[in-house]
């Protein structure tokens, strides 16, 4: 059987950036999009040329990739001529291989944002894919909130998208731009459009995501027959996002029947890599990856009751739809206090420890859990808290150093511009060898913004630590949380810290106090003790 062939289209750097927050530098860009490449995207759209000074440098030194370079603009306005429209010629002059133009296709839109008559939109439609095809491009219509407008009025939806078709537009992408359109309606919508006279291996889908929809929308499409599809990395886009290429790609992959009907131009070797992919754009973006994500998350593929767990170790498909490495992700078993001893084992033999099944040590660490989450604290998400607490029961966790005392201070001043600020400074004395070692710190950045108490009691921790030192220097601090697990005088706050070493590694550590300050520095100690243990050190 002769499988299909759907084209991806991403728009992270163009769509994906207008989310909020979200400002890409020319040399992330440039990151993305070799990465994009490397996975084996058809058509990477690098943003608009000329509408901001990142994207003209980015289009002026553009990527070296497989994929087409696409550059993004509008039709033309009205009252120019295309070959006059300075707009237009900004797009053109950038000199990519595909261009992807922006009109209108709801009624609407045409007269109330533009101004114009149903007809000049039309024409202004026709003259700009003329002269792309004219100028040897392969053009790209994005029919602006097409969807809207065929539920609006039909007619004029499908004779606008007929007029790029008709001029020489090698796509028509039908653009569920307010992202309200249901997966059955966009179905039914795309079957129109092809009944209309447009050929599925013309049409593509660009979906957004308002009503969690823009995935199973897009797929939607797919099983209409439009052979393109428009999306990002992670999700990213306006408002709620655009259609998930790291969801949707596997999907095409891995599940029926697209697997079997489909080919991408992303082979089952690149798909493996698409986990560091989703966590280097996250990593760009200094976001924490989100857990619970399909596919890439770090949740996506954990176990953590014990039943489930049991299974799992019989055989994986009891409770995984794909195999984790299929997407470069690994199976997790989380500890807590659902776990049992076979959930246990596992997660022991994870970390390289072989330990027998009737071992005294295995209840004693349930035991500990149990007790510990009973307090606050929680290891289904802290698995390097958890790994040390095993190895202590085990008697495999060298001591390495001794905290003496520590001490946090917050002074508010006022500075050179007589501006009331505030300086957190630590002072930190641990034991090592023998020897005492006091280090001091304040959390003051290089722009002298205070970054508070718990970044001043991190580097005072990791300044000086003897011959364990150079184990810890390229350790980060990514991300902290805080939560309060219990209310009013009695209150207990739990603390998670995320960390990171120069080698890629992450991993999460736990705290809990009725002080903040403590709970976060038994984390940042779980952090340190964790790293060496994992480089090898004793």
């Amino acid at each position: 059987m002769t499988r299909e062939r759907i084209f991806l289209f991403d728009t992270t750097l163009r769509d994906g950036q207008q989310t909020q927050g979200v400002q890409f530098s020319t040399p992330e860009k440039h990151q993305i999009a070799q990465a994009l490449d490397t996975l084996g995207i058809d058509y990477i759209e690098g943003g608009w040329p000329g509408a901001n000074p990142t994207d003209s440098a980015f289009f002026e030194q553009p990527p070296k990739t497989r994929a087409t370079f696409t550059a993004f603009g509008m039709t033309k306005r009205a009252g120019i001529s295309a070959e006059n429209d300075d707009v237009l010629a900004a797009v053109l002059n950038a000199g990519t291989g595909a261009v992807c133009l922006v009109g209108k296709t709801h009624d609407f839109h045409v007269e109330k944002a533009l101004g114009i008559s149903l007809p000049e939109n039309t024409a202004n439609i026709s003259q700009s894919f003329a002269h792309l095809a004219a100028q040897g491009r392969e053009a790209i219509f994005d029919a602006e909130h097409f969807f809207d407008g065929y539920k609006s009025n039909p007619d004029y939806a499908l004779e606008a998208v007929h007029a790029a078709h008709d001029a020489g537009a090698r796509w028509v992408a039908l653009c569920d731009t307010n992202g309200g359109t249901l997966p059955h309606q966009i179905h039914e919508i795309t079957k129109a459009v092809i009944a209309s006279g447009i050929t599925g291996d013309r049409l593509g889908i660009h979906t957004h995501n308002d009503t969690e929809n823009a995935v199973a929308g897009s797929l939607a499409a797919v099983d209409a027959g439009a052979r393109q599809i428009q999306g990002t990395l992670n999700g990213l886009g306006e408002r709620c996002g655009n259609a998930n290429l790291t969801a949707l790609i596997p999907i095409l992959l891995l599940k029926e029947p697209y697997a079997s009907q489909f080919e991408t131009g992303v082979s089952v070797e690149a798909l493996a890599g698409l986990t560091r992919t989703s966590r280097m754009l996250d990593d760009i973006l200094n976001r924490v990856p989100q857990k619970q994500a399909a596919f890439v998350g770090a949740s996506a593929f954990a176990h953590k009751a014990g039943l489930h767990a049991s299974a799992i170790l019989k055989d994986p498909t009891t409770y995984e739809h794909v195999d984790p490495a299929s997407v470069g992700n690994a199976r997790i078993i989380p500890m807590s206090n659902q776990a049992g001893q076979s959930n246990l084992r596992r997660r022991l033999a994870e970390m390289g420890l072989e330990v027998a099944p009737k071992d005294p040590a295995l209840p004693r660490i349930l035991d500990r859990i149990k007790a510990r989450e009973a307090e606050g604290y929680s290891y289904d998400t802290a698995q390097a808290s958890f790994e040390l607490l095993a190895r202590d029961e085990l008697g495999l966790l060298p001591e390495f150093f001794e905290v003496k005392r520590y001490r946090v201070t917050i002074e508010r001043r006022k500075n050179k511009r007589d501006q009331m600020v505030s300086l957190s400074e630590a002072v930190v004395v641990v034991k090592v060898d023998g020897q005492k070692m006091l280090s001091v710190s304040e959390s003051m950045d290089a722009l002298g913004t205070d970054r508070g108490p718990v970044n001043a009691l991190a580097k005072a921790l990791a300044k000086d630590l003897g011959r364990y030192q150079k184990f810890v220097e390229d350790i980060r601090l990514v991300d902290f949380k805080v939560r309060i697990t219990q209310g009013g005088t009695e209150a207990v706050t739990r603390v998670i810290i995320d960390s990171e070493d120069g080698q890629g590694r992450r991993w999460s550590t736990v705290g809990v106090s009725a002080n903040i300050v403590d709970a976060s520095f038994e984390a940042l100690l779980d952090a340190i003790r964790w790293k060496l243990v994992q480089d090898g050190v004793t």
